[in-house]
Formats: structure tokens, sequence, C-alpha cells
């Protein structure tokens, strides 16, 4: 343990948080970004866990602290995204939701139609985000052959 009191909480993804994105011979990396914590945190937070990402657009790599294990997990809230309203399929699940089940009961409750235009809204969101799954798969992708270019420039020296 250092003077300070502090402790390095590991990383996992990858040790060096900076690089000057060359390659080979003129490969700089560095480890510059650090998480640290003090004892009576660590004891708190047990599960705590620190995570290297991809470099992307920076010559540095985000670091991310996950608390692993807290507390109860609550329901997400919905919320309609304004970007949603540029997709022709929006104003259909809108209006399935809202008149699905042969709706001619002008009398069925409003909460009724909003519950279900919310459940169609957040069916079709989710195929929507499935489509974010090549983003992370890209993504992961880009960190593998980082972590190999790394790897590779270590080898020269």
């Amino acid at each position: 343990m250092d003077p300070s009191c502090l402790l390095e909480l590991p990383l996992k993804g990858g040790t060096f948080t900076w690089s000057n994105h060359m390659s080979e011979d003129e490969a700089i990396l560095e480890k510059l970004d650090r998480i640290l914590i003090s004892l009576e945190w660590s004891s708190s937070f047990l599960k705590a866990i620190g995570v290297l990402d991809a470099t992307i657009a920076s010559d540095h790599a985000p670091i991310f602290l996950l608390l692993k294990g807290m507390g109860k997990r609550y329901k997400k809230d919905f919320k309609f995204e304004a970007k949603w309203i540029l997709e022709d399929e929006c104003t259909d699940k809108v209006k399935d939701g809202w008149y699905s089940m042969g709706d001619s009961n002008r009398h069925l409750g409003f909460g009724r139609k909003l519950n279900r235009t919310r459940f169609k809204l957040r069916q079709w969101s989710k195929v929507k985000k499935g489509n974010s799954k090549v983003k992370e798969e890209m993504k992961e992708r880009i960190k593998f052959l980082q972590g190999k270019q790394l790897y590779d420039s270590r080898e020269w020296i």
C-alpha cells in the first residue's frame, strides 16, 4: 500500500490507457489513467471492477468503474425518444398499440391504451437496439485489433 493509503483497482481488458497510435517500433504505450480507491471504500464495494474500453476517437482508452451487485434493480422508466419520430415504423407502432384488439370501444380507458402503446414501442425499440449489437461487435473487434497491435508492438522491444 502506498503512503497515501490508496489502492489501485486492477483493470480488466488491458493494461495501457494511452497510446500514440503508431505502429511497430514507434509505438508508445503508457498507463496514465488509474482507478484509486481507499481500503475502506474497497471493503464497502467488494465486487467493484475497473474496465478498460477500446480507444476509438482518442489517444486515451476510457476506463469505467463498475459496481456489481449494488442494491435492488428497478425497471427502467419508459422514455419516448424524439428520434423515433423520424422512423415510419414508429407511427405504425403507436397506431398498433392505441387501436389494437379491434378497439372500437371509445370508453376503453386512456391508461390501458397508453400501456399497450408503450408496450408496442418498447418491443419495437428492442429490435432497433438489436441493430446496435452490430456496433458492439465492431467495438469488440476494434478492442481485439488494438490488443493485437499492442502485443505485436511489444514483441519488437
